[in-house]
């Protein structure tokens, strides 16, 4: 099955790969006996379904979570449910890569200030010195 992240980018199910393990927090006496916990890894180095800058991005955005052989490993345990912590850990992952190909803003193209805004702040600028020079006090020979 393929899932799909952007309309040009589609990753097959089976790039994912889970392994579970127990959870630590609460639980009561099932944290003890049912591995809930979920590390999903996604192997982008090996993945023929991204273009390289999009693995450069992803890259990037998944800073500590990927290894130095570029998986990507997302852990969930948040939940008490192995399906919630599937569906949770999937969802995870499947939104870093969407930010990862999301496509660059436009550049800022500088804009010039108009000719009132400046003499307006010109303007403004005359009349505070003004208040301000006002204030001083002149002493003319004590």
């Amino acid at each position: 099955m393929a899932i799909e992240i952007t309309a040009a980018i589609a990753l097959d199910d089976e790039e994912f790969v889970e392994s579970f393990m127990r959870a630590s927090g609460p639980g009561g006496q099932n944290v003890n006996k049912v591995s809930t916990a979920v590390d999903l890894r996604f192997d982008v180095a090996a993945t023929p379904n991204l273009p390289d800058l999009v693995k450069w991005r992803l890259s990037r955005l998944a800073g500590r979570r990927m290894t130095l052989d570029g998986v990507v490993v997302i852990r969930a345990d948040r939940f008490r449910t192995q399906e919630r912590n599937r569906a949770d850990a999937r969802e995870r992952m499947i939104a870093l890569i969407r930010e990862a190909a999301e496509p660059r803003p436009p550049p800022r193209r500088p804009t010039r200030r108009t000719r009132a805004s400046k003499e307006r702040r010109l303007d403004a600028k005359t009349r505070r010195g003004a208040i301000k020079s006002g204030r001083s006090s002149h002493h003319d020979g004590d």
